[in-house]
């Protein structure tokens, strides 16, 4: 299976998942954050970043990331990033370009750190971490 797609299938899983309640990290020192400024390419391309850290993962686990701004119930999945669950942070950066153009300024971003465990041969997700904060979208 090429990276891309499994990302894109991984991201997606996360973020039709992430309108459900999550439950509560495993740990406490597993954490997501959001840097507080995203850029927008010329092309609306949006970046986000931040930081994680995870623990103990079975089987492949990533970084998602989703935004919205002036319709707070219509989210837009930003990219998903492989992540590694040793314990030590890591820096995170997603890349894409939502179907609606978004506007410099304030947007909310939520980022999560999930993990597609094997539980009797099928992937089911397992969130790590899950943080939704506002950010300031840059033009380029």
């Amino acid at each position: 299976m090429f990276v891309r797609p499994a990302l894109g299938l991984a991201a997606g899983a996360a973020l039709l998942l992430l309108t459900a309640p999550a439950a509560p990290a495993a740990d406490p020192s597993e954490t997501v954050t959001v840097d507080p400024t995203g850029t927008i390419a010329a092309d609306g391309t949006v970046t986000l970043s931040g930081t994680y850290r995870c623990l103990g993962n079975t089987g492949p686990a990533f970084v998602s990331s989703s935004v919205s701004q002036a319709k707070p119930d219509v989210r837009h999945g930003i990219g998903g990033t492989s992540a590694v669950c040793d314990g030590q942070e890591h820096r995170w950066q997603n890349t894409g370009k939502p179907s609606d153009a978004l506007d410099a300024g304030t947007a909310s971003v939520e980022a999560a750190v999930m993990e597609l465990r094997p539980v009797g041969g099928l992937p089911l997700p397992r969130f790590h971490a899950v943080q939704r904060q506002d950010v300031t979208l840059t033009r380029d």
